[in-house]
């Protein structure tokens, strides 16, 4: 891939760090956002104690469309949790917006989406995947032994086939086209990060990957020209960058490894 210019993406879409619960963040930052954001990309763990349709009122009630994936502790309350944010009777107005293992076309950019982390059980790369699909999880999870009670073998699938990242999604994914990937565990350009991000962002077209899940806002630019754009809990920041509200305080980036260099973040909007 050569090196890719600056693109001008529509600053109507808000990509929000994990909220955390933590709504606050979302509904002071929306009151004192002027244009309003008309497109919201919720990067993952929310950790829905109510349905996504009552939490996200900050941005529905506002007429702001919304789009989300899940993070790593979206099922930490357990399958009621976990409904409260992926089931579609539950959530008639946020369900449509699920946008893991999928691409959608919002305001002409074809923006994917990969939900979850990698989680050794199933899948860490550069190591190849352990459990190729979720229908094969059962029998893997046998191998456990007789020491597993059923209850805990079955915590444990259900958490597993929620919200680890499943090398049938990522295929999925890698043999479709966007201009963004948006996931919830970083790319290489996170101290932190896995390169089989980088991959399939490359593998897509893709020229951007903006993710959550490390609680830290940068830019950062890899010698092949893919960018990567993290977003720290509860804030907005527009595909450029641009700081539409602030959250949480930013937790330190670290050193940037694989030839990745930081870029600066553009003035708050």
């Amino acid at each position: 891939m050569p090196p890719a210019p600056h693109r001008s993406y529509p600053k109507t879409i808000a990509f929000i760090g994990d909220i955390h619960r933590e709504w606050q963040y979302v509904a002071r930052g929306l009151d004192a956002c002027d244009p309003q954001p008309e497109v919201a990309i919720l990067l993952g763990d929310i950790e829905c104690q109510r349905p996504l349709d009552d939490v996200a009122a900050p941005l529905l009630d506002r007429g702001i469309q919304v789009f989300w994936i899940f993070g790593n502790h979206d099922n930490d309350g357990g399958p009621d949790m976990w409904a409260n944010m992926v089931g579609p009777i539950r959530n008639p107005r946020t369900a449509p917006g699920a946008l893991h293992a999928r691409v959608v076309d919002i305001d002409g950019l074809r923006i994917a989406g990969l939900g979850g982390t990698f989680r050794p059980r199933i899948w860490e790369p550069p190591d190849p995947p352990r459990v190729q699909r979720r229908a094969d999880l059962p029998a893997d999870l046998e191998k456990l032994g007789p020491h597993w009670h059923d209850d805990h073998r079955n915590a444990l699938a259900h958490s597993l086939g929620a919200t680890a990242i499943w090398p049938e999604d990522y295929d999925r994914l890698a043999t479709q086209r966007a201009d963004i990937l948006v996931t919830h565990e970083a790319p290489s350009s996170h101290p932190a990060g896995n390169a089989a991000l980088d991959a399939l962002a490359r593998a897509m077209g893709a020229q951007l990957i903006v993710h959550g899940h490390h609680h830290v806002c940068y830019r950062a630019v890899a010698p092949d020209g893919l960018r990567a754009l993290g977003v720290a809990a509860g804030w907005g920041l527009t595909a450029d960058g641009t700081t539409l509200w602030r959250g949480e305080a930013p937790r330190n980036l670290g050193q940037l490894l694989h030839r990745w260099s930081l870029e600066d973040m553009p003035p708050t909007g």
